[in-house]
């Protein structure tokens, strides 16, 4: 047991790591990324009436809760690298909470949607489910996830500086139904490519149970 607590403990402290070190590049690489797909996914399986409160899970410098905040919804970023943070503070002008992935103290059944993009892939598996059940939690009784994760044969292990899990879709649903949410849809990224030039999974849950 302790030597699984400090394996989870190098592999979020050397991936924030390599976050803090290059957030500013981070932020150059990314804010132009068209991700309008993704947040069409989550935002039309809201219950209920905009504006809606979504949990930015990863919300890296920012870019989706600028997004979030024009299109009128009440937008919280979750971050755990400071610097990443900091820049989301700035960019967005959202309250941003500093934390682990691996750490979480979020507050039940508060957000209508939590919109995890790019994010949920640096969880190791074995922490998989103590984290979706912390995302069940905080979102309202018929709440919604969005993921979108680089999909792969269930690998896991690091990518240089970063620790990443790369499932296919059946692992995926799995991890997901075991947590108690039920399938929406899921579809494969960029558009437009045939399937072995789409890296990315995305997919989204309701809160079922």
């Amino acid at each position: 047991m302790t030597s699984l607590k400090n394996e989870l403990k190098v592999i979020s402290e050397t991936t924030l790591d390599h976050y803090n070190r290059n957030a500013d590049d981070f932020w150059a690489g990314t804010r132009d990324h068209d991700v309008s797909q993704n947040i069409s996914a989550l935002i039309r399986h809201l219950s209920g009436e905009s504006p809606f409160s979504i949990l930015d899970f990863g919300c890296g410098p920012g870019r989706d809760l600028i997004t979030f905040t024009q299109q009128g919804h009440k937008a919280t970023g979750l971050e755990g690298s400071h610097a990443l943070a900091a820049l989301a503070r700035k960019h967005s002008g959202c309250d941003v909470w500093e934390q682990d992935f691996l750490a979480l103290d979020l507050p039940n059944s508060h957000f209508d949607g939590v919109f995890a993009n790019a994010s949920l892939f640096h969880v190791p598996s074995v922490e998989l489910p103590s984290v979706l059940k912390a995302l069940h939690a905080t979102l309202k009784g018929d709440g919604v996830l969005f993921s979108s994760n680089p999909r792969g044969n269930n690998q896991e292990g690091w990518n240089r500086s970063r620790y990443g899990a790369y499932h296919d879709l059946e692992s995926w649903r799995g991890y997901l139904h075991e947590a108690g949410f039920s399938e929406l849809e899921h579809y494969y990224r960029p558009e437009g490519l045939p399937l072995e030039q789409q890296p990315w999974l995305a997919s989204v849950w309701r809160k079922v149970r």
